[in-house]
């Protein structure tokens, strides 16, 4: 009794938090983003006396927006699948590959996520600059991207590869299955959920990264991070910023939510590699 009690608190404690976490802001984003410059949303009134969508609409047609978007939803899928190719040969070793001090070097692919990601992005940057990469913009922030993120898709990846049970590869190879049969049939079911969420994880990072775009692509290069903190600088607008933020936001909850849906569905019978049949 007391347990369910305790259970049934901790959920009502979960929900309250969600919702002052993640349902208030979202909610005031969205108001401040339907907020009509006619009248302007004063702290005596509780909602926006008129709302609009001449914000989206303004900042469509009158902001860098357009080319924000462009640039940023062709760099974080390039740097997703450029990040994933970086990283399945160090995933392969880690995961198959037994060698002496394998677990240290697991710990070392992931000591990059202790420092501070602004301060690596900093000194990253300096680093391109110095090896005069930072010329080609694109291409720049592309290989800052995708080293910067490398040491999540390691991570994803070398559990994945530790799923391949080898007895499914042995009878391929006994089947007299090529090196690529093998790989699609004992290797490929269960890798696909851990190559999903590499490529959505670091899709997300890419996309709110902002020091490496702003300091190595301004002021030709601009993505949406860089266009919304550009906002929230001297001629702060609250809400373009919000407008800005669902823009940001909204795409990467989708990709989230799509990620967990994916993962709570995947096949048990397939990461153990019985997808061979």
């Amino acid at each position: 009794m007391n347990r369910a009690l305790l259970n049934r608190f901790l959920i009502y404690l979960l929900i309250t938090v969600c919702t002052l976490w993640l349902v208030i802001p979202f909610t005031m984003a969205v108001l401040w983003s339907l907020v009509d410059p006619a009248e302007p949303w004063t702290a005596d009134k509780l909602m926006p006396p008129v709302m609009s969508f001449f914000r989206w609409q303004n900042m469509w047609e009158n902001s860098s927006l357009k080319s924000a978007l462009l640039n940023s939803y062709t760099l974080a899928p390039s740097a997703a699948v450029f990040t994933l190719l970086l990283a399945l040969p160090t995933s392969f070793a880690l995961g198959r590959i037994d060698f002496p001090g394998r677990e240290v070097a697991k710990i070392i692919a992931l000591l990059p996520l202790v420092v501070p990601p602004f301060v690596t992005a900093i000194f990253f940057t300096s680093l391109l600059f110095s090896i005069g990469l930072h010329a080609w913009r694109f291409g720049a922030i592309l290989f800052a991207h995708s080293v910067l993120f490398l040491p999540f898709a390691i991570r994803i990846m070398t559990v994945s590869f530790e799923q391949v049970r080898q007895d499914h590869i042995d009878a391929a190879r006994d089947l007299s299955a090529s090196a690529f049969a093998r790989w699609r049939v004992a290797y490929l079911p269960a890798l696909k959920p851990g190559i999903l969420a590499s490529l959505l994880i670091v899709f997300i990072q890419s996309i709110e990264e902002f020091a490496i775009a702003f300091i190595v692509g301004s002021p030709d290069f601009v993505t949406i991070p860089t266009l919304l903190f550009g906002s929230l600088g001297q001629d702060f607008v609250r809400p373009n910023a919000a407008v800005l933020s669902l823009i940001l936001v909204v795409p990467n909850v989708v990709l989230m939510l799509f990620l967990e849906k994916l993962l709570r569905s995947a096949n048990p019978s397939m990461s153990s590699g019985k997808g061979m049949a």
